[in-house]
């Protein structure tokens, strides 16, 4: 095996050693062979304060230029990453403040004209160098701590561990611009841009940690145990796009990372609620609403370059589910309410390795392993067992809005008892289930933003709510009622 290495001059004097070597990491324990592409050891990441996520009001006439000023903020962490890893080392991180606060300034005018000043944003425009053993699912596998019961019932899966509320997604990294991201060591090997092995584990050497599975109903005192599933494909149809209509509305390649979609058979990032219920659905029950989540790829080495695959330094042949499942489910602690057509969820943290695991939601496993649950490591399955990826949505509304300005304040989890905060009712909670028959080995990743490098922690999906209100009333009367409907 042949193994080169390179060293980066960064800005400071430090060095950081980025080595390339044939195949590993990605070998196949059956015949010792691999996909035959080269990769490459990150010793660093690039961490930026997430603007998005502080966003409390954003006018109407305000949606678009901060929409577009996502993306661009979005855009401009990629092109440092790679100039990063193309030899510029830390010196690019002058270069993006100074693009952050041109783009960070006009979304604070945008939104000033017609709303309170965000005059906050504007500290957030400095990024820092992290070294990638730092950050959610780096440096220690949290998978194995035990999953309690409250956990699928809805209630936040971080309340326990991860980062706290408020806390600067930056504080745990430490690093200083022009700091040796290397001090503190972190070398893994893996693909370009990631995953490592390290982001692997063999399911069979993590211990059972949930009490139930993840799309179970709750059951016993006052819990709604009644279910509702709609039947929308596997996306056989091939609905993919790198756009975002939740977070980055009328922006093209908002997402920076492919979707997959079922459901609604138009969605892309010009959606809006006219266009939306009035398309046609893969869903065999009428549900127009819209599912998506990252695409997952075999790592194949194939390359293509188009918007959200190889541009955005996600490479791979796209791999079609074996199985989607979406049901809704109840509340442990009584009855539900309907959701409001054109409700918007975002679950899960796309950036979640530099921001933490605060709305961290992820959840792997492997089919006949489902007592095993991972927040940060992707599952490697044994023959004839197919990954498995869930998504519980947050399951409490706040019974006003149908989104918020960063996509999360209008819905909460419940506690382990189904009690949701004050102010906040609860809804049907959605559960998807998706499968996937993989190769063998460590040899298939999530779509990312570059500077994740494919971590599982940032695993996230995607759902509006465009059920007819009939079919909302009787998903509603069977869940409260304990039956199981389609």
């Amino acid at each position: 095996m042949l193994v080169g290495a390179a060293a980066l001059l960064l800005g400071g004097g430090g060095l950081a050693a980025v080595a390339t070597t044939a195949l590993a990491g990605n070998s196949h324990p059956e015949t010792g062979s691999s996909a035959g592409h080269q990769h490459t050891v990150s010793a660093f990441t690039i961490s930026c304060p997430d603007v998005g996520e502080r966003l409390r009001q954003v006018p109407h006439s305000a949606q678009l230029p901060v929409s577009k000023g996502l993306s661009s903020l979005d855009r401009q962490v990629h092109d440092a990453y790679h100039k990063m890893m193309g030899g510029s080392g830390s010196a690019v991180l002058g270069g993006l403040k100074t693009q952050r606060q041109k783009t960070i300034k006009m979304m604070v005018t945008a939104i000033s004209k017609n709303a309170k000043r965000p005059g906050y944003l504007l500290k957030m425009s400095g990024c820092t160098v992290k070294p990638v053993n730092e950050g959610a699912g780096a440096g220690g596998n949290d998978s194995t701590k035990t999953v309690k019961e409250g956990w699928y019932q809805g209630q936040n899966p971080n309340q326990t561990g991860g980062q706290q509320q408020g806390q600067d997604p930056n504080q745990n990294g430490g690093q200083q611009q022009g700091q040796d991201p290397n001090q503190n060591g972190g070398q893994q090997q893996g693909q370009a841009g990631g995953p490592s092995p390290d982001d692997f584990v063999d399911i069979n050497n993590v211990q059972p940690n949930a009490d139930q599975p993840p799309f179970a109903a709750p059951q016993g005192g006052n819990a709604t145990t009644g279910t509702f599933t709609t039947e929308c494909g596997r996306n056989e149809e091939g609905h993919f796009n790198s756009d975002n209509v939740i977070v980055t509305p009328g922006v093209s390649n908002g997402a920076h990372h492919t979707h997959d979609y079922v459901g609604n058979t138009t969605t892309d990032g010009n959606s809006t609620d006219q266009s939306l219920a009035a398309s046609d659905t893969t869903c065999t029950n009428g549900d127009q609403s819209t599912y998506y989540w990252p695409v997952l790829r075999k790592l194949d080495g194939n390359a293509e370059q188009k918007p959200g695959a190889a541009q955005d330094a996600n490479v791979g042949s796209v791999l079609t589910p074996a199985t989607v499942t979406l049901t809704y489910r109840g509340s442990q602690a009584g009855q539900v309410e309907a959701m409001p057509r054109f409700l918007r969820i975002i679950t899960g943290d796309a950036k979640a390795f530099t921001n933490g695991t605060k709305n961290a939601n992820a959840s792997w496993s492997c089919t006949g392993f489902e007592n095993r649950q991972l927040k940060d490591k992707y599952p490697l399955c044994p023959k004839g067992s197919q990954v498995v990826r869930n998504f519980a949505f947050q399951n409490c509304w706040d019974g006003r809005e149908t989104d918020s300005a960063n996509h999360r304040d209008h819905m909460a989890f419940s506690d382990q008892n189904g009690t949701c905060p004050a102010g906040f009712k609860a809804v049907p909670q959605l559960v998807e289930r998706i499968t996937y028959d993989v190769p063998q080995g460590d040899s298939f990743a999530v779509d990312s933003f570059p500077e994740q490098l494919h971590k599982p922690v940032t695993d996230h999906g995607d759902f509006i709510n465009v059920m007819p209100d009939n079919l909302m009333s009787k998903a509603v009367d069977c869940i409260n009622n304990g039956q199981k409907c389609t």
